[in-house]
């Protein structure tokens, strides 16, 4: 019998706890605002200072704030451009599957170098405005899914960033 009422105390205490992150019901600036106002009724017209308090919208925070996802769908990343071009300079022997400029993501399907008798396929990232290489990652697969050497990848990424750095000093617009 005590377990079961463990149990039963345990799980009202957690209801009761989301219950009071909710945010629902009556809150401070509506009790202010009508405090104010004591001859008249609230929401009446009575005085101007109650009708800009309830034209404002009222920021709640809740439990559930951490898990919804609130961004505007208008929201871009910002990526480098001379990243972007590089990247599709540098590896234009692949074939692009996909390519977002909003996240940054460029998704190539399998193609073998000039001179190399090994396909490979690339996704790259990149994930800031700036030229540098912490904006850029580089993630290449073989064929038949087998792993890459980081040396290779990091080869890549050398070619990109060095190809970046040619693009912008030929921009005159510096």
């Amino acid at each position: 019998m005590t377990r079961r009422a463990a149990r039963l105390t345990t799980a009202l205490l957690i209801s009761a706890g989301l219950a009071a992150c909710s945010g629902g019901g009556s809150g401070s600036a509506g009790s202010a605002g009508s405090a104010g106002s004591a001859g008249s009724g609230f929401g009446s017209g009575g005085s101007g200072q109650n009708q800009t308090q309830t034209a404002q919208p009222r920021q709640q925070s809740t439990l559930w704030d951490v898990f919804s996802n609130r961004r505007d769908p208008n929201d871009t990343v910002a990526v480098n451009r001379y990243l972007w071009n590089a990247s599709l300079e540098v590896l234009n022997f692949l074939p692009i599957q996909s390519v977002d400029p909003f996240t940054g993501v460029i998704v190539t399907g399998y193609g073998t170098p000039p001179g190399g008798g090994r396909a490979y396929r690339a996704t790259i990232k990149v994930s800031d405005p700036s030229l540098d290489a912490r904006a850029l990652k580089v993630s290449l697969q073989g064929a038949g899914g087998s792993a890459v050497a980081p040396d290779t990848v990091r080869a890549v990424e050398d070619a990109i960033l060095t190809r970046a750095r040619q693009l912008r000093v030929q921009d005159k617009s510096l």
